[in-house]
């Protein structure tokens, strides 16, 4: 009997040692797994920890860069205040010059020109050019190229005048109003008015001895009207030849690159 008992006791005990060692098995390995993800999450941190330093450290050298260039740059400013206050006056004075040039050449090709008629001839400035423009009734019958007599004679008055003014560079544009033009000698209005233009420059040119290099000739068609073309009187007003005076700009761009 009390072999028995001690048999069922060992056996017993030998059981809850099994079971005891079966909870600690568990336990240990989910500590060892806990463990592990612990070490992953602190090696991603780690890591973002090292870029965000790298991050830092590159926003410092900027930082650095910048303030040094802010240095240099106030006192590359400190030193040229005054050469760039004296660029400015002397930009400003060429410019006063250049504007004194252009009205004074307005006031005397007006005046040159002033037995024409309102409804022939126009003279006026802008954006710091001269124009010169010329209706079609005083240079031209209604889709020709030709040069009446009268327009030659306006001509040769004005090319006395340019002639005074050897630094004026010259554009002569030719205009339409938008009617299609009908005529086998040329294709549209744009061949038109570029036929104008140039008629005008072959005028000054060889009529008048003019210096052909400062002379340019270009045809805008009807692209660009002054008048709507709903109205006859409007429609006349596009159909124009405009002499464009250019100041020399040379000066100017040499004190810029200064």
């Amino acid at each position: 009997m009390k072999k028995s008992f001690f048999g069922i006791t060992l056996v017993f005990l030998i059981f809850s040692m099994a079971l005891m060692s079966c909870g600690t098995g568990k336990k240990l390995t989910a500590s060892e797994t806990r463990v592990s993800d612990l070490e992953r999450e602190l090696a991603i941190v780690q890591r973002e920890v090292r870029e965000y330093s790298m991050q830092v450290e590159g926003l410092r050298k900027e930082k650095a860069v910048i303030q040094n260039d802010l240095k240099a740059l106030t006192t590359e400013s400190k030193l040229t205040i005054s050469d760039q206050a004296k660029r400015l006056r002397t930009f400003q004075d060429k410019v006063n010059s250049q504007n004194a040039v252009m009205s004074k050449l307005k006031t005397a090709i007006a005046d040159a020109l002033g037995s024409y008629k309102a409804d022939e001839l126009s003279v006026y400035t802008k954006d710091g050019k001269v124009y010169v423009s010329l209706e079609e009734k005083l240079l031209f019958k209604s889709g020709s190229d030709v040069v009446d007599a009268k327009g030659v004679e306006a001509l040769k008055t004005l090319a006395k005048v340019l002639n005074n003014n050897e630094d004026v560079a010259i554009l002569v544009e030719g205009h339409t109003d938008n009617v299609p033009i009908k005529s086998k000698l040329y294709k549209d209005n744009w061949d038109l008015s570029t036929a104008r233009a140039t008629a005008v420059l072959r005028i000054l040119t060889k009529d008048i001895d003019f210096d052909s290099n400062r002379l340019t000739a270009a045809g805008k068609g009807e692209f660009s009207p002054i008048a709507t073309n709903n109205t006859v009187e409007g429609r006349a007003s596009n159909r124009r030849t405009e002499v464009i005076l250019t100041p020399d700009l040379t000066e100017l761009y040499l004190v810029l690159e200064e």
